[in-house]
């Protein structure tokens, strides 16, 4: 039997805790060049994600996600990091997804693609009884799939 995707794709991950500072969180991602990172308490249990789009949110101001246009802000980005600078220092609870993303172990993979697809997400932790084991990203998933999809035909229909 062909091995999980899940088996094929997971990868250690750090986390990071809710009242570690942003600007912690900020430099797992540039260093691991991961899109996010787990959110866990001290019993390493999944609180939720913390990632490109939230440290987005934290360093843009709130109302850009209120409004269909933002070309009027005149601003350069260098303005906004001077302005903002203080969300380096928020703990990342403040801004942390929280939305349940996570699968277990032995979840098909199937669970994963269901995440996904609904959840828009670009990284899926893989817990044990609620504790961080792992992670699978978007990207890793789409290649494993690709890559079993075309050893298996090229599609052609005879």
């Amino acid at each position: 039997m062909p091995r999980s995707i899940i088996e094929t794709t997971m990868r250690q991950a750090p986390t990071v805790t809710r009242d570690q500072p942003v600007v912690d969180a900020l430099r797992v991602l540039v260093d691991t060049g991961l899109p996010a990172v787990p959110v866990v308490d001290q019993d390493g249990r999944l609180r939720g994600i913390f990632g490109e789009r939230e440290f987005i949110g934290a360093l843009f101001p709130g109302y850009l996600s209120e409004i269909g246009y933002a070309g009027f802000v005149t601003h350069s980005l260098d303005d906004t990091i001077d302005r903002r600078a203080g969300c380096l220092v928020d703990p990342v609870g403040k801004h942390l997804t929280t939305e349940h993303v996570d699968v277990s172990t032995d979840a098909a993979d199937a669970a994963v693609a269901e995440v996904f697809l609904h959840h828009r997400v670009l990284l899926v932790p893989i817990t044990d009884h609620g504790r961080v084991v792992g992670v699978v990203t978007r990207a890793d998933f789409f290649r494993a799939v690709a890559e079993r999809t075309l050893a298996r035909g090229d599609g052609e229909q005879e």
